[in-house]
């Protein structure tokens, strides 16, 4: 079992969740965030209203895959975000060593889904 987490423009949201269910990856938690990597004081544009500075409005996607769905989950927000610009984002993985879903109890893998 892998978390996957992915930092995204808020612009791309739409585009890699179309991706994800593609791939049959539905089970995803969104958060929005602020931060910024190597692009520090660029400008960006964001629903017509410029913003400056430091930290710059990003998305950030938490999806728990079994390992059969790393790979799916990966191109999907590849493919979903990718524009070939600085500030596309970041694809973190980790592994997850236990799983619970609180209404069954079911631990693992099932319960992931």
């Amino acid at each position: 079992m892998k978390l996957v987490i992915a930092i995204i423009q808020p612009y791309k949201l739409e585009e890699v969740k179309e991706e994800l269910y593609k791939s049959e990856i539905n089970l995803i938690t969104v958060s929005e965030v602020l931060g910024h990597g190597r692009q520090m004081g660029v400008t960006e544009v964001y629903r017509g209203a410029k913003e400056t500075g430091n930290l710059l409005r990003k998305m950030r996607l938490e999806i728990a895959v079994n390992d059969n769905y790393l790979e799916p989950a990966i191109k999907a927000i590849v493919k979903g975000a990718k524009t070939g610009e600085t500030g596309d984002g970041k694809i973190f993985v980790l592994e997850l060593k236990e799983c619970v879903r609180i209404r069954t109890e079911e631990r693992g893998p099932v319960a992931i889904g």
